[in-house]
């Protein structure tokens, strides 16, 4: 059976036109006449059998149907796009691996330790993407994912890497005594936005006291919470992996105790089916193996 497949004409004008609200705009982006980006829209519709926009006049917008399609489009034309990118770009006989993975571990840890996957393995790419949040995996574009673990990858294959650890970090000119403890009460608290009650676990698993442990500004990322303290901004809780230079340079001190229960999980995800690039990520998953077992 004939797959119902779109034109590429027709998609890149509806998703030009879907994008600015107007066939007379997306026809100047495409190059094309204003009548051209509208025979091409009346092709999609009458493909689609359904109307993706309400006309009124000379003004067109996106009804509840078009609006969910030209999200979808879109989607798929960037993906396409990236996979053209990446396929331009390689070496003949080259591989490469599509990796997503959170944003703090990528540039604090995974990208400065790349040199030595490829040193080992020259004929292999790996592009990475940023991911905070947990996704299905499948059919994503992705070969695997570095996250911590999450009941989201059911029916995955995980692959345990390392247990992370939090600890209390701060500028050391915020620091005026030895009594530590208290001055843990008196600093400014920086928080991470998705874990907003980690400081009241941290004080009540160490037994201190914190007045309002909730109080201070909130980031989304480790690397945010981490710039935070280094401009001295106040103690923020963070991995030690991610902080292990800046403490033995001295640009950050920890003088409280590492939490032993405030930790996750980290796993490298990959789905069932690993297809044509199982030896590439093979080979990534023996490499990450060998460098977190230093952790």
């Amino acid at each position: 059976m004939r797959k119902k497949i779109p034109g590429s004409r027709s998609l890149l004008a509806f998703d030009a036109a879907a994008k600015h609200g107007s066939f007379a705009r997306a026809a100047q982006e495409l190059s094309l006449t204003e009548g051209a980006i509208s025979r091409q829209i009346a092709r999609l519709e009458s493909m689609l059998n359904c109307k993706l926009f309400d006309r009124t006049g000379s003004r067109v917008k996106l009804n509840p149907v078009g609006a969910r399609y030209a999200q979808k489009i879109r989607e798929t034309l960037e993906r396409l796009e990236r996979d053209t990118q990446s396929i331009m770009g390689m070496p003949e006989g080259s591989k490469s691996l599509d990796i997503a993975a959170l944003p703090t571990f990528t540039s604090r840890w995974l990208i400065p330790r790349l040199r030595g996957f490829y040193a080992q393995h020259p004929d292999i790419t790996v592009n990475i993407a940023a991911r905070t949040e947990p996704f299905i995996l499948t059919d994503s574009g992705f070969d695997a994912i570095v996250h911590f673990d999450h009941p989201a990858w059911a029916g995955m294959h995980t692959q345990f890497l390392f247990q992370e650890t939090l600890l209390p970090v701060c500028h050391p000119m915020l620091l005026k005594d030895n009594d530590n403890i208290a001055q843990l009460n008196e600093l400014p608290r920086i928080h991470r936005r998705q874990n907003p009650d980690v400081w009241h676990r941290y004080a009540k698993e160490i037994g201190i006291e914190l007045d309002n442990p909730a109080h201070g500004v909130r980031y989304d990322l480790h690397e945010m919470a981490i710039a935070a303290a280094f401009s001295g901004q106040g103690v923020a809780m963070v991995p030690r992996m991610y902080v292990e230079s800046e403490l033995r340079s001295g640009e950050l001190v920890a003088p409280w105790p590492e939490s032993g229960l405030l930790s996750k999980k980290f796993c490298l995800v990959k789905p069932p089916e690993t297809g044509s690039n199982e030896a590439a990520l093979h080979a990534f998953e023996r490499w990450l193996l060998a460098e977190t077992h230093q952790i």
